[in-house]
């Protein structure tokens, strides 16, 4: 399950927090497992302004899980900003599919 943020955030809501703790808790029951946490955007703001921001949201979802006492060693980061959309367009609805944390295997 994706962490979608507000429009120029990185600021994790209560539903976001709430859904990492269900992920940190799953992690501490599969210690074998690493994850990678990707850094996505919507498609407005420069390339290298929505690099930045996807870092950003990134961090902010591995701070958490750290603070939740998963392992540093167990968790990786990086932002493709707007260059891999889950939804294409110019509108609202696609730009907040976007803007999202998303969780892959190590």
């Amino acid at each position: 399950q994706d962490i979608f943020f507000e429009f120029d955030s990185s600021t994790l809501t209560a539903k976001a927090q709430d859904i990492l703790k269900a992920k940190a808790e799953w992690m501490v029951r599969n210690p074998h497992l690493n994850i990678i946490i990707e850094g996505h955007c919507d498609n407005r703001g420069t390339t290298e302004y929505n690099l930045a921001l996807g870092e950003r949201r990134a961090e902010s979802v591995k701070r958490f899980m750290l603070d939740l006492g998963i392992a540093d060693n167990r968790i990786r980061t990086i932002s493709f900003g707007e260059e891999r959309p889950l939804a294409l367009g110019n509108d609202e609805e696609a730009w907040a599919k976007n803007r999202r944390a998303h969780f892959e295997f190590d």
